[in-house]
């Protein structure tokens, strides 16, 4: 079993997963705003991923997955705006349950993540030159 190997590829397998991950907060933060078309209309509902765990026959390395991306279930915020489109009987608009704040805190823990990973797959590379400059 190639340790070194396997850490690049354990290291790889979470910078994509934190990549895809990143994505879906952009897609958050970009309908944080938006709603629904017609009057009781559901706007965009928050996306989130979910991470899990694989086993890699080949090098034996524990990968990072993302298992499924899921809707949150929390509730739709309401907004009076009798004039909106999209607006009930009572003049209260429904806006999607994305909370900007915590996406921004989601997207830098998850950059963070993706350095972590990315530092990793660097050491080693380090680590690796180093046998090799040992055993020349």
């Amino acid at each position: 079993m190639d340790v070194l190997g396997a850490i690049g590829r354990t290291a790889a397998s979470g910078m994509q997963a934190q990549s895809q991950r990143l994505q879906i907060i952009a897609e958050n933060m970009a309908n944080a705003d938006s709603t629904g078309s017609t009057s009781g209309a559901d706007p965009y509902r928050r996306r989130v991923v979910m991470f899990g765990d694989l086993m890699d026959e080949a090098t034996g390395a524990t990968l990072v997955t993302v298992t499924k991306v899921t809707e949150d279930p929390t509730p739709f915020r309401l907004r009076l705006d009798p004039s909106h489109p999209a607006a009930n009987a009572e003049g209260y608009v429904k806006v999607p349950n994305v909370d900007p704040l915590m996406e921004l805190a989601n997207m830098r823990e998850a950059a963070r993540s993706y350095e972590a990973n990315l530092n990793m797959m660097e050491t080693g590379r380090q680590m690796r030159g180093q046998i090799i400059d040992m055993l020349g």
